[in-house]
Order: C-alpha cells, then sequence, then structure tokens
C-alpha cells in the first residue's frame, strides 16, 4: 500500500486524537468555519468584499440556525497567491482549530493545494472564487458557490464570434486565464472566428501597456480578456484606454472581472461600450438583488459596492446553513456533502442557482453585459441571458 505523505499522515493523526478525546466535530453545537482569503497585499480589496459577503449573511440569517447554534467564522489571511500559504493555513485550521467547514480561498492553486487536506480529513470546503475548472475534481469533500471561467469565457466566444471575424487573446497566466483562453478561443473558432494572436500576463502587480500595445498592433477586431478582477481591473481599463484601442475601432471584450462592479467608479468613461459574459452584476433587475444591495448598503455604507465574489460568499455561506440547519447543528462531514450537492436557491441576488450533484460545481444564468452610463454612473447592464450554465468544460471532457 502506498504510503501516505507526512502531511497528510499528521492531520489523520490529529483529528484521530480528537475524535479519543471526544473532540468530534460532528458532535458540536458550536460549528466552526474557517475562512481563508487574501487581506493584504496588492490584491486585499478581493478578501475584504468576499468576507462582507459572508459576514452580511450571517447578521441576516443568524435567526435561521437550529436553537442552540452558533457559528464560529475563523479568518485567514493567504497574502495572495501563495498555495504553499494556503495549505498551511487549511492545516492549521483543520488539526488545531477542528472546523467542520473550510471556506473562501480566491485563488485556483491554493485551493489545489489545500484539495488533498480536506479529502484525508473528511472536511467539506465551500469554494467561494478560484475559478479553474479542474478545483471540483481534486477532491470528493469540495463544493463551488461560485463559478468557473468556462461558463462565462466559452458563451463569450459564441456571442463575439456572431459580430466580429478577428480577435486577440489577452489573459493572466495562471489557471483561470488558461481556461478563459482556451474557452473563448472554442467558442469564437467554432463559430468562424479567427484567433490572430494571445498572450499571457504576470499575475502578481502586471503592467498592461506593453500587452495592450502588442494587442493593437495585432490590429484584431476585439481583444478578449480575463484578469483577476480587483484594482487589475482598472489597471487593464485604463491602460485599453491610453492606448486609444477604441479610438482605433477594438473592441473590448472579456469575462465580467475586466468591469468589476467596485472598480467601476475609479476607471472614468474607458469601460463605456465594454461587453463582457458574467454571472452577477450590481445592476441586475431582480427582487433579490435589489434587497441584497439595499442590506449591503445598510450594513457598510452608501459608498460601498459588492461584487462578485461578495454574492458567491453570501451565497455559499448558505449552502453551509443550509448543511447545518437540515443536520440541526450535529454536522456529519458526509451528510454535509450530501445536503450540499443537492443544494438549491430560486433567488439569489445572480438569479436561481443550484449544484450540479455530478460535478459539485454552480449551476447559474450567464448574462451578456454592456457597461453603460446611467444617471451618471457606469453600470453592466444586462442585455442578455444564457439560463441554467454548467461547466462547460466539463459537459466537453466527460464529468470528472
Amino acid at each position: 500500500m502506498k504510503r501516505m505523505p507526512k502531511t497528510l499522515r499528521v492531520v489523520a493523526a490529529s483529528l484521530a486524537t480528537c475524535l479519543a478525546a471526544g473532540l468530534a466535530p460532528s458532535h458540536a453545537q458550536t460549528v466552526k468555519v474557517g475562512f481563508i482569503t487574501t487581506y493584504s497585499g496588492p490584491m486585499a480589496t478581493l478578501g475584504d468584499s468576499m468576507e462582507k459577503g459572508a459576514k452580511l449573511y450571517m447578521k441576516l440569517n443568524a435567526d435561521k440556525l437550529p436553537a442552540g447554534v452558533k457559528v464560529d467564522f475563523i479568518t485567514r489571511d493567504d497574502g495572495g497567491p501563495n498555495p504553499d500559504k494556503g495549505k498551511q493555513l487549511a492545516q492549521e485550521l483543520i488539526v488545531r482549530d477542528r472546523v467542520q467547514f473550510l471556506a473562501g480561498v480566491v485563488w485556483t492553486p491554493s485551493a489545489i493545494a489545500i484539495a488533498p487536506l480536506v479529502s484525508e480529513a473528511k472536511v467539506p470546503f465551500v469554494v467561494m472564487n478560484a475559478g479553474g475548472s479542474v478545483v471540483t475534481t481534486m477532491s470528493p469533500y469540495i463544493v463551488r458557490s461560485s463559478f468557473t471561467l468556462w461558463q462565462s469565457a466559452y458563451p463569450m466566444g459564441q456571442w463575439a464570434a456572431r459580430k466580429y471575424k478577428r480577435a486577440y487573446i489577452a489573459v493572466s497566466d495562471y489557471a483561470p486565464g488558461h481556461d478563459s483562453e482556451a474557452a473563448f478561443e472554442r467558442g469564437f473558432t467554432a463559430g468562424g472566428g479567427e484567433i490572430v494572436g494571445k498572450v499571457r500576463m504576470p499575475v502578481g502587480n502586471p503592467d498592461f501597456v506593453p500587452f495592450m500595445q502588442r494587442a493593437k498592433d495585432a490590429k484584431p477586431d476585439i481583444v478578449f480578456s480575463f484578469i483577476p478582477g480587483g484594482p487589475q481591473s482598472t489597471q487593464i481599463m485604463k491602460a485599453f484606454g491610453d492606448l486609444g484601442l477604441a479610438k482605433a475601432g477594438i473592441k473590448f471584450v472579456g469575462t465580467g472581472d475586466i468591469v468589476s462592479d467596485e472598480e467601476l467608479p475609479n476607471m472614468g468613461d474607458a469601460p463605456i461600450g465594454v461587453v463582457s459574459a458574467h454571472h452577477y452584476s450590481t445592476a441586475g433587475d431582480r427582487p433579490a438583488n435589489k434587497a441584497f444591495l439595499a442590506a449591503w448598503k445598510k450594513e457598510y455604507g452608501a459608498k460601498s459596492i459588492p461584487n462578485f465574489l461578495s454574492v458567491a460568499s453570501y451565497d455559499g455561506m448558505d449552502m453551509i446553513y443550509t448543511a447545518i440547519r437540515e443536520q440541526a447543528g450535529k454536522v456529519d462531514a458526509d451528510r454535509s456533502m450530501a445536503i450540499m450537492r443537492e443544494y438549491r436557491n430560486a433567488n439569489s441576488p445572480r438569479g436561481p442557482i443550484s449544484i450540479d450533484p455530478e460535478t459539485r460545481d454552480i449551476v447559474q444564468n450567464e448574462y451578456i453585459r454592456e457597461t453603460r452610463k446611467v444617471n451618471g454612473e457606469l453600470a453592466n447592464i444586462e442585455v442578455d441571458t444564457i439560463p441554467s450554465v454548467k461547466d462547460y468544460w466539463k459537459e466537453f471532457n466527460g464529468k470528472k
């Protein structure tokens, strides 16, 4: 029999000690949720958006927990895209803090690094960002409340092929960027479009100007892009605007990360006319979204703006609370996963959502949005809806 890696042996031994001491998580009335995200460094706004979404849900739904049950929400900062740090934090939360759920995680490489730990320890892991398609294949204890890049980039390619012939692709150089590149290219070329060039850009602190210049020099009809969102949305949009691509007749399209809602006020007029595919917009005209926005602004201030990470964390906490509620607070890992595999919510701020029980990925609407100025402010206006989108990568490559 193959010997278990040392890290996993430590986790397993520690859990066995907890069980022997009568500290089994499955019998606790205080349910511990370990939340790993990015609170520091240049992408710290992403973690702030995620935590605010999770905590808003908890405040609004405290009365939906079973009597006598409370949730202990334990936060940890991974400092940015650092898989080793993410893995270390997950191990500490599992072994020392004895959490019954892990949640959060911005970065796909970190989610992949954590996967063996949650498999061995049997701790459900609700991924609230980390959009690489492969993530849910890495452990049967992972369920995703966020998105995959194939869900947005493939229909973006299909849409673009109906209007344009030549495209240039510029994406961040890590798994979600690679997914978005492959997905857009497949959708665009299947519709008769031609890819005239590609570039992969550094994930950390990139200077987007030389990459946008290369795109301009290729003279495409459109530039398709994915970046991790946050401040990079503003940086890439300013590079696009300052280099005059729009004036040269080049359209900017992409996943929703290039026009992240909370960054729109920082972008000037450069995003006007940008078309994106995404599963959420603060401009979405849904009663559940209006209620969410009203609660958000009451809690965090009139000028605070949620984004797709906020909504994924909000919905992810609803998944966890559903599992807790259906077990009367005495949570068992396998039972929690069974409950979350069947999760449905007809009234998420982003529209109806559910979990595909075969893949443990989210199923949700994708919206084609155009960035417009409405009452003097930029907004991502939903102009078309693609309903009940699964992860196309798994649909094309087999559900693993």
